[in-house]
């Protein structure tokens, strides 16, 4: 039965050969015997949150929701568009990068998946926009026409590229809410272990993916810096917002709900 996961929001021989005489020894008689090895998938249990551009190292982006199983997503981002003044204008309004806890640097935000099963068949990763996004207070008022586009993503893991799920090459534009949109696709025998599913990179990427994070500055041309994380506070151009001329916008928070979905193939 095909499985859907729903979240909203080496072994080393050596021989070593010595020089030197040998008494010779007569066989007399011969007993074939055996040897057996049971070899088994490395299996990672719970699910460690790894630093997207060097996924050896481990990261602490806070608390966050998880699946659980040998086929889960071990992380989701919550995207922030920040806080804007009201213009009579479309607005492109970049994303909040990932911030973490400790001294790892800010990265474009991502998703990880990991497939822990003895029989990889394969996995999609897609994400679907629950409702248009909606003032906290205001009921009724919303930003209509509103769309949230997804770009330059790329993935990365501590293992072999050539196992690496297929990611668009085009830009995302999630302009149907309700509808599902494909971020990622493994192949079988592809995708295992973990991988994170990454849209943009910092500019210290040792990937050779474009610098798409830039500081955030206010007014004043300072440093804004996060409240949770004390750091600060990065937009990261290949996740934006964007809101026509026309759309009413009133003034105060406005939210949506997003739902990323893993499917085990086929």
């Amino acid at each position: 039965m095909k499985r859907i996961i729903f979240m909203s929001i080496a072994f080393l021989g050596t021989i070593l050969f010595f020089g030197g005489q040998f008494d010779q020894v007569q066989a007399v008689g011969t007993q074939e015997g055996g040897a057996e090895i049971d070899l088994k998938r490395f299996k990672e249990k719970h699910s460690v949150i790894r630093d997207p551009e060097n996924p050896e190292v481990q990261v602490d982006p806070g608390e966050t929701p998880q699946t659980e199983g040998d086929l889960r997503i071990d992380f989701v981002p919550k995207l922030n568009f920040s806080t804007v003044t009201i213009a009579d204008k479309a607005l492109i309004l970049p994303v909040n990068a990932q911030l973490f806890h400790g001294n790892t640097n800010a990265r474009g935000n991502f998703v990880q998946v990991s497939d822990y099963r003895d029989n990889s068949t394969g996995w999609t990763l897609q994400v679907r926009q629950e409702q248009q996004f909606k003032h906290a207070t205001k009921p009724g008022a919303e930003l209509k026409g509103a769309v949230i586009s997804l770009d330059q993503t790329w993935t990365n893991s501590t293992k072999d590229a050539s196992l690496s799920p297929i990611v668009s090459k085009e830009v995302i534009h999630m302009s149907n809410v309700g509808d599902t949109y494909n971020l990622a696709q493994a192949q079988p025998e592809k995708g295992s272990g973990t991988w994170s599913i990454i849209f943009g990179a910092s500019k210290e990427n040792k990937n050779d993916r474009q610098n798409s994070l830039e500081p955030r500055l206010d007014a004043s041309g300072n440093a804004i810096e996060d409240p949770i994380f004390k750091k600060p506070v990065y937009s990261n151009q290949a996740i934006t917002l964007s809101v026509p001329k026309e759309t009413e916008k009133e003034a105060g928070a406005y939210s949506t709900v997003l739902t990323w979905i893993l499917a085990e193939l086929p």
